[in-house]
């Protein structure tokens, strides 16, 4: 799972590609180095109307994957696509409507398996619960 921010340049139509496939792409502008980057994104199926309330110029999050495929033409020429497949949406400054991660990502999650006591849970010699 990767996070960026930027400001929403381009926001296209859904595209029906076949009977069972839809998808919608996006542009978000990166102003985050010397050089801004134009960064294209992918939206599938249901998650295509995620970009719905979303105007040009908003500062917006997205949290995406990174898919990669590989292709054969008919000349037998192989060929590899990269998709950034985005599949949540926020405005910046927005809090996040849940989904289990901190507004900070994965970074904000303590990842250690192992939690230090504090004083104020530590057991104590005083306890008598025998539990």
């Amino acid at each position: 799972m990767f996070k960026i921010s930027g400001i929403l340049k381009v926001k296209n139509d859904t595209v029906q590609v076949s009977e069972k496939f839809s998808k919608r792409e996006f542009v978000l502008t990166d102003n985050a180095s010397m050089y801004p980057q134009d960064i294209m994104f992918q939206l599938t199926q249901d998650k295509c109307s995620l970009i719905d309330g979303f105007n040009m110029q908003d500062q917006i999050e997205v949290s995406f994957n990174l898919r990669g495929r590989e292709w054969t033409s008919p000349q037998g020429e192989v060929k590899y696509f990269n998709t950034l497949e985005a599949w949540r949406i926020e405005k910046v400054g927005t809090p996040s409507m849940g989904g289990g991660i901190p507004s900070g990502g994965p970074t904000a999650m303590s990842l250690d398996p192992i939690a230090t006591p504090s004083a104020s849970t530590a057991p104590s010699d005083d306890d008598d619960l025998p539990f």
